[in-house]
């Protein structure tokens, strides 16, 4: 157990910075894993309502990345590594 004010204020801080490094990464991986299931089934359907649905979804994990960076919960090449394997598969469909 910590012995003075600064150790018990870093605990604190550690604390809330872990609950704010795990909110940002599993709501990435659970925006990529919905993302890839809406994909799959926008390719099944080819129904336009569905393509935005998948685009809502993107908007959605892109803010969240670029949020997560800004808060140095990710490494700039990692959020751009997410991105940019988001952004190929999005260009996939794009034409379709």
């Amino acid at each position: 157990m910590a012995n003075n004010k600064s150790a018990l204020k870093r605990i604190r801080i550690g604390e809330r910075n872990r609950l704010q490094n795990r909110f940002y990464k599993s709501n990435v991986r659970k925006l990529t894993k919905l993302f890839y299931e809406r994909l799959e089934f926008y390719k099944n359907s080819q129904n336009p309502d569905d393509k935005q649905k998948v685009y809502a979804i993107v908007n959605t994990l892109y803010s969240i990345i670029d949020k997560g960076y800004k808060k140095n919960v990710f490494h700039i090449n990692t959020a751009s590594r997410k991105k940019s394997t988001i952004d190929s598969e999005l260009k996939k469909i794009q034409y379709n």
